[in-house]
């Protein structure tokens, strides 16, 4: 990959573009924190031809919400779980409208 390719990524959401003591920085959290969630499979980081951790944007929002769960006292595998729970809600809201757009009938002609 080029540095072209590279810059190009970086508005995906999906990129691991992060390193660890980055993303741990951004969240205002520790490392631990990170691989914690990570242990719990609430985010699986990729990793750099080194073996380094590297996150994505959605990962760090994802474990960002972890954190709020964490800082309200919630255990970190409980708050884990709940954001897990949370994202697969979301995902099956977003399915359902999808197919109810798809079974509605089109425009009725105005009536006159």
């Amino acid at each position: 990959m080029t540095a072209d390719d590279s810059f190009g990524r970086l508005d995906d959401d999906d990129y691991p573009a992060y390193t660890m003591g980055r993303a741990a920085e951004m969240l205002g959290t520790t490392q631990g924190f990170l691989r914690a969630v990570g242990e719990a499979r609430l985010i699986t980081p990729l990793r750099s031809a080194g073996g380094h951790r590297r996150y994505s944007r959605y990962q760090l929002r994802i474990a960002a919400r972890a954190r709020e769960l964490v800082d309200q006292g919630t255990p970190i595998e409980a708050a884990c779980r709940i954001v897990i729970l949370e994202d697969q809600l979301e995902e099956a809201q977003r399915i359902n409208a999808e197919y109810r757009r798809a079974g509605e009938p089109p425009n009725p002609p105005a009536a006159t």
